[in-house]
């Protein structure tokens, strides 16, 4: 018997896995992230139906489940248990539409609320539907039992199966019944599997089995169990016999009846039965859990991957952005011949080759009285916006293309505009580049205050250094044409050797790096931005990066804090009294008549 602080540890260790399990996203269309998503659902379900309530109650009622294919008599054979009519059978399929749960009297209230199948809502009488659990008290059910009629799980209704399904892993014994023409069908051996990963008690009841083919059909029947993992199921048949009442008579069922009361009827027993589900339940959750967190490390990893996608082509936007703002890119075009037009491309670059001495005085006369440099700022601007809304193109293209041809990526961007940059890139760059420009001119501005010597030749404007310094930053020829080489080329020096002329060689290096590294930073924050459009699709997934682990660590806790439960223990003899072990199946001997049952039965608690 566990002890209050064992269970109560097991209790928490399982509420954090749950806890884990149901903040689990698979948010990707990986291949089997759909089986996964279901195998998590599942496990939550399990714990709750399941674990979590038998943990909390070791003593609380058995749930003795009976499930099975259409047709195969679940309902009469429920009824035939009992001794009365408290689940409807008949021959419209499928007959059970909702779960009826029959119970003794006294143990209505481990089941009238929701400590076991919470999601289902308790309803008595005669009128339930879809998801609702109909409760009967019936006084012929024993203390300690109740019995579950559960949908078919070979339903043509899909709500029908997946409920079957949820009630049979809320069981502490499963009673799977079938039919001499149904038990090979693959739907109810893929549930066996299942038990028998758990371990489960397990009961398969042949039904309406005619006598002449009993063995036989009983014999590859039991060599199915145990070739599934089920050697220790136990085989019951009940022969085809006309029905009283609506029952099977009483002499055909009474092995199962006689089972089942065996099960509740003794203590140690009962506890074995509960350690064994409960130990083979806890251990099929821990082996399962490993999977689910190479799932998720999957989805982490493949999510990074996209993401890496994304950074890697606005990454080469930006270095193509700053590439093209220090290589000479820029001295084109309008940019250039605005700035030829300002400053001519003869007398003053003869000036700036005169003594240092005159070139102050020589080119504010020569710059006084020259056009507004406004144009060449104008023209600055209008290229710098063309050459980062291409860059954004490029990159959206390019990420966008890559995330097509993967399938999880796919989903993310169908429906949206992530081919180009956004539409409102231009307006947003145009933006940028204006409080650039200012703060090239402020730059101007405080270097010419910092040095008097220079008033005179900042009379002839801050707009026109602010201009120059502009320009001196695109100041290498690289990426010109060799056309433009000797004309972009000395008018790049030609302003550096103005500002040069006004601030000194120190200050106009560091005029030029403070200004350029202004720009790319303005720039390369708007591809940033140009990029969240794809990252934030990524982030919306909701997927932490911590799953895995935290996964591996809940199921660490569990294993650790079920060491109680011990090895799964084998089955008293007398929980072995319902019918044939499956291995023994090929020498089943015929169902012993009621009364000699219930005396072994008696004779043996008495002899206990």
């Amino acid at each position: 018997m566990a002890t209050v602080q064992e269970t109560d540890a097991l209790l928490r260790s399982l509420t954090d896995l749950r806890t884990v399990l149901q903040q689990l996203r698979l948010p990707l269309d990986l291949p089997e992230a759909a089986e996964h998503r279901r195998t998590a659902r599942r496990l939550v379900d399990h714990l709750d139906d399941y674990l979590l309530p038998r943990v909390r109650q070791l003593g609380a009622p058995l749930l003795a489940v009976v499930g099975g294919s259409t047709g195969a008599g679940k309902s009469t054979l429920v009824n035939s248990l009992v001794g009365a009519e408290v689940t409807t059978a008949g021959v419209l399929r499928p007959t059970t539409r909702s779960p009826v749960l029959v119970h003794h009297p006294d143990d209505t209230a481990w089941f009238a609320s929701d400590r076991i199948l919470p999601t289902l809502p308790r309803v008595t009488g005669h009128d339930a539907d879809g998801r609702a659990l109909r409760l009967v008290a019936h006084p012929d059910v024993p203390r300690g039992l109740a019995l579950l009629d559960a949908p078919d799980i070979d339903s043509v209704v899909v709500e029908n199966r997946e409920l079957g399904e949820e009630l049979l892993g809320a069981a502490d014994l499963w009673v799977f019944v079938t039919t001499a023409a149904r038990y090979a069908d693959a739907v109810p051996w893929d549930l066996l599997a299942a038990a028998a990963r758990r371990r489960a008690v397990v009961t398969v009841v042949l039904n309406r089995v005619d006598p002449p083919a009993r063995d036989a059909v009983a014999a590859h029947l039991g060599r199915m169990l145990t070739d599934n993992g089920l050697p220790e199921a136990r085989l019951v048949t009940v022969p085809e016999a006309e029905l009283v009442d609506g029952r099977v008579p009483p002499h055909a069922v009474a092995p199962l009846a006689s089972w089942l009361r065996a099960v509740v009827g003794d203590g140690a027993s009962r506890e074995q039965v509960v350690h064994r589900t409960l130990g083979g339940a806890v251990e099929d959750l821990v082996a399962t859990v490993p999977a689910l967190a190479s799932a998720a490390d999957d989805h982490v990893a493949h999510v990074e991957g996209l993401r890496r996608t994304a950074r890697h082509e606005y990454g080469a936007a930006r270095d193509a952005v700053r590439d093209a703002t220090s290589d000479g890119t820029m001295l084109r075009g309008e940019v250039l011949a605005r700035w030829q037009e300002f400053v001519g491309t003869g007398e003053v670059l003869r000036a700036v080759e005169a003594k240092v001495s005159t070139i102050r005085d020589r080119a504010v006369a020569f710059l006084r009285g020259r056009p507004a440099p406004e144009p060449v700022a104008e023209a600055i601007g209008s290229g710098l916006v063309d050459l980062v809304v291409d860059a954004a193109d490029r990159a959206a293209q390019r990420t966008a293309a890559a995330w097509r041809a993967d399938p999880a990526g796919r989903r993310l961007v169908d429906g949206l505009w992530l081919t180009r940059a956004s539409t409102d890139l231009r307006p947003r760059v145009a933006a940028a580049v204006r409080e650039w420009q200012r703060g090239v001119l402020d730059l101007v501005s405080t270097e010419g205050a910092d040095r008097r010597s220079t008033a005179r030749a900042l009379s002839f404007g801050v707009n026109g250094l602010g201009a120059a310094l502009m320009v001196s930053i695109f100041a290498t020829t690289g990426g010109l044409t060799a056309a433009e080489v000797g004309v972009a080329g000395g008018t790049a020096v030609l302003a550096q050797r103005l500002l040069e002329a006004v601030f000194g060689d120190e200050a106009v290096r560091r005029l030029t790096r403070t200004a350029q590294a202004d720009l790319v930073d303005r720039l390369g924050a708007l591809l940033d931005d140009e990029r969240s459009r794809f990252s934030g699709a990524l982030d919306a997934l909701d997927a932490p990066t911590s799953a895995g682990d935290r996964l591996r660590s809940a199921a660490r806790e569990v294993a650790r804090d079920a060491t109680w439960l011990g090895a799964l223990p084998e089955l008293p003899d007398d929980l072995r009294g319902a019918g044939t072990r499956a291995a023994d199946a090929d020498v089943a001997p015929e169902p012993p008549a009621e009364e000699s049952v219930v005396r072994r039965w008696w004779r043996r608690l008495w002899e206990d």
